[in-house]
């Protein structure tokens, strides 16, 4: 078996700042959190009742993140995991309505993480976008209210997307439909997330009424061959997480020899990895990548041919894409050329 080398930059498109803490991080943030009290309130077991019950410890998190401070203090802790995670390219994901509860304005939230992502780029070279969120339980003005404050954040150059996250099961599309369609009219990407607690029809519904560039997760789409062909056909690029996948999907996925990620890349859906939630999932994407070695005899070519997708799917600007294609190929020239 091949020797996967740690050392292989990576790119992850989907991850959620507020699913992504260190123990060391929480401990400063609520002196006297022991490891055990960590273990048990933000990271979630290897297998969860349900999406829902997943959500539960983000919302643990997201409590934690109510002060300059302390969204400062989460955001370089990524930084540190991603410096680790030997990551290239990152793009941070968050929904600044949850963090408003200490009396912080959202365009104050998010100028707030910028400031702390572009010092973070600038002292690790980790380059970053960051996607803004809207969720699934929110009222149509609170996501209208995001999807303009993702339009106006646009011209500093970091915040790039615009997401809809959340329970996909228990709400429907309609109070953001409008809002997706703002934030496209004014030049920001789209993602969403679909096909996670909910089978092809949500994907499809996804597709229909929102018209991503992308999706986050969406491995549900396999269930359908005619929602897998809108997928290949329509070169609709998918953030797979397989770790959270498994931990949310209960019976559909009972273990990651189940997860469909490897039919998909078989049958030519564009698709990365990612982790989803570090902290949450209790997983790096070292470790995410030694599993798809392992378990479904991914190659590094493979991987290499993965992150040049994300790349080339990525909201990141122009430049800093040809400078990501450049150092990705420079590390995979065979793989990373066709």
């Amino acid at each position: 078996m091949e020797v996967l080398p740690r050392v292989q930059p990576k790119a992850e498109l989907h991850l959620h700042l507020d699913c992504c803490v260190s123990y060391a991080c929480v401990a400063a943030l609520r002196p006297g959190t022991t490891l055990t009290e960590y273990l048990r309130d933000y990271v979630a077991p290897a297998k969860c009742a349900s999406l829902v019950d997943f959500l539960t410890r983000p919302s643990r998190i997201v409590q934690l993140m109510q002060t300059p401070r302390a969204l400062r203090l989460v955001t370089d802790d990524l930084f540190t995991q991603l410096v680790a995670d030997n990551v290239a390219y990152a793009e941070i994901r968050f929904a600044p309505l949850l963090h408003t509860a200490g009396g912080m304005r959202p365009e104050h939230v998010v100028e707030v993480v910028e400031s702390a992502v572009a010092e973070a780029v600038a002292a690790t070279g980790v380059q970053a976008s960051v996607i803004l969120c809207t969720l699934r339980h929110f009222d149509a003005d609170a996501s209208m209210a995001t999807a303009r404050l993702a339009a106006a954040r646009l011209e500093d150059g970091l915040v790039t997307g615009f997401d809809l996250a959340g329970d996909e099961a228990g709400f429907g599309l309609d109070p953001h439909i409008a809002a997706v369609r703002h934030a496209r009219e004014h030049g920001v990407r789209i993602t969403a997330h679909a096909g996670e607690a909910r089978g092809a029809d949500g994907v499809d519904d996804v597709l229909d009424h929102l018209r991503p560039e992308r999706i986050g997760h969406g491995v549900r789409c396999i269930e359908d061959e005619r929602t897998l062909e809108r997928f290949i056909a329509g070169g609709v690029h998918l953030e797979v997480c397989p770790t959270s996948n498994v931990q949310t999907m209960g019976d559909l996925m009972p273990s990651y020899a189940d997860h469909p990620v490897d039919r998909l890349r078989r049958a030519g859906v564009a698709l990365s990895i990612s982790t989803d939630a570090r902290t949450v999932a209790n997983v790096t994407l070292d470790q995410e990548y030694e599993r798809l070695r392992h378990v479904f005899g991914w190659t590094s070519a493979d991987l290499a041919r993965s992150n040049m997708a994300a790349v080339e799917a990525s909201f990141a600007a122009p430049a800093v894409r040809r400078e990501l294609m450049r150092t990705f190929a420079a590390a995979h020239p065979g793989p990373g050329s066709g």
